[in-house]
């Protein structure tokens, strides 16, 4: 099954910015366009919108005025339905509710042709429930752009429980001939990028729930360390706190209210109070133009240590090795059978964020994963009240001696970045034994709807194919309400490598 050809029409009900967006994509592609509104004027108003956005294009050179003007000439709003019969493409945009979606498929069904491809681009509701109102459901497709639209590449090809193979594949092949990069998945809540990103925001606040940091620190170390492009509190104040909360809730509840995607108590009460985030001004941060942005907060200059014994390789932070002997300082290696740690000179250790907590040893400073530890501009310790002073300002002297910036969170298991990481990848290996998506498409839609630094596949080769499961099961042990406990999926991923290696 092939794109559709560029003289077949293509119709969007909704004229909000994103039908407006998609509507854009479909005209520049090449496509006749009918823009329909059940608001009247509301049409024309988008088409002129539209029109004003490609007079930009032409003005910033990515579009030609000769095909501006074709474009235009293709373009036009209609005030009816039945404007719509002949085409072979009708993308809905409207209201997220359930019962104005199916009336106006209902509607579409008794409009155009029986060849004609129907598509929702819901981000929240069910592509199958959508459909379920239709005589015939196998022709409804769930085409899930994000916005903007004319600007971000990813497209999320849904099919429902009913949606026919055919309908699907001339979807997907379609949103590629538009230029886009078209993922495909089955009919789950939150579909690949919103069920998979949860965690990003929830493990954020979480650690701010316990008290273990605040905001500007936890987004600084995730853009600093983990090589996020923005922090989970500065992205949910750009995105709409409530709008956030209600993807959140959705997919919760969806799930069955499945703890591992309960949502924030601390969101909630932000979202109570009005604070939205720059759309109304003030969210976790204040956008009044005389406010100060919170710095994140960073260590006293201290003294490096003279050495550290490495013993065993550090994991997934094993580069940190070469780094510390390139800044001078002396690096003893030994076999023992110890785990993975630095010791300091003081006797205390600094181990990698593993799901345990600073209180349960002796003299135990954690330190975050970084993303690239030579090119991290910040590093996260945490060290409970036990751990000697010594021992912290031998921690922080040494990572500020490689030219980090250094946070120091309260006692928090897995830390900031690591207990992100570690879901994130959960996650997406259960949503690959569910049957929800392949490897390659989940990891290109974290990277290009959400611009993760890495896919979680990527993320998890990178670290080991036994390091989330450890780290979520240590979690588990330390908050046994579930929210931690490894998916079935990761276990077996991780059991199976330990069988090979001779492991039980």
């Amino acid at each position: 099954m092939t794109a559709l050809d560029l003289s077949s029409p293509v119709a969007v009900v909704g004229t909000g910015t994103m039908g407006q967006g998609i509507a854009q994509v479909a005209l520049v592609a090449g496509h006749p366009v009918r823009l329909h509104d059940t608001v009247p004027g509301r049409a024309g108003e988008a088409a002129a919108a539209i029109g004003a956005r490609l007079d930009r294009l032409v003005e910033k050179g990515r579009l030609s005025a000769a095909d501006r003007d074709a474009a235009r000439a293709r373009l036009r709003p209609v005030e009816d339905l039945a404007s719509l019969a002949d085409c072979a493409l009708v993308v809905e945009a409207v209201l997220e509710r359930l019962d104005v979606k199916q009336e106006l498929f209902r509607e579409l069904e008794g409009v155009v042709g029986d060849d004609c491809l129907l598509a929702t681009n819901t981000s929240s509701l069910s592509v199958t429930a959508v459909g379920g109102a239709l005589r015939n459901p196998g022709r409804l497709v769930g085409l899930h752009f994000f916005n903007p639209a004319p600007l971000l590449p990813l497209v999320e090809v849904v099919s429902g429980f009913a949606t026919d193979v055919t309908s699907a594949t001339r979807a997907y092949e379609t949103a590629r001939a538009w230029g886009k990069t078209p993922v495909a998945c089955a009919d789950t809540p939150g579909f690949i990028v919103n069920r998979i990103a949860r965690p990003f925001y929830a493990e954020a606040f979480a650690v701010l729930e316990a008290q273990g940091a605040d905001p500007a620190t936890i987004d600084a170390v995730l853009r600093e360390s983990g090589g996020f492009r923005m922090g989970a509190f500065e992205l949910t104040d750009l995105i709409g706190q409530d709008v956030n909360e209600s993807v959140t809730h959705s997919v919760w509840q969806s799930f069955f209210r499945d703890v591992r995607f309960t949502p924030s108590l601390a969101q909630r009460r932000l979202v109570e109070s009005g604070r939205l985030g720059r759309k109304s001004g003030h969210g976790w941060y204040d956008y009044a133009e005389d406010a100060e942005r919170p710095e994140p907060h960073t260590a006293e200059k201290a003294h490096a240590p003279a050495y550290v014994v490495a013993e065993g390789d550090l994991g997934p932070a094993s580069e940190l090795l070469p780094l510390i002997r390139e800044a001078g300082i002396a690096v003893r290696e030994e076999d023992e059978d110890h785990g993975t740690r630095l010791v300091l000179p003081g006797g205390g250790q600094l181990v990698l964020a593993d799901g345990q907590t600073s209180v349960e040893f002796r003299d135990v400073v954690y330190f975050d994963l970084a993303l690239d530890y030579r090119r991290a501009t910040r590093i996260a310790l945490s060290a409970s009240q036990d751990t000697s002073p010594q021992t912290l300002a031998e921690a922080t002297g040494l990572f500020q001696a490689l030219g980090k910036d250094v946070s120091v969170i309260g006692d928090v298991p897995g830390m900031i970045v690591a207990r992100t990481v570690a879901r994130i990848v959960d996650l997406a290996h259960d949503a690959v034994a569910k049957g929800v998506a392949t490897e390659e498409d989940i990891d290109t839609a974290m990277r290009l709807g959400v611009n993760y630094p890495l896919g979680p596949f990527e993320w998890s080769r990178r670290l080991g194919r036994t390091w989330a499961y450890g780290l979520l099961d240590d979690l588990h042990l330390r908050d046994p309400s579930g929210r931690y406990a490894p998916s079935l999926a990761l276990y077996r991923h991780a059991y199976a490598t330990d069988k090979r290696e001779g492991t039980s």
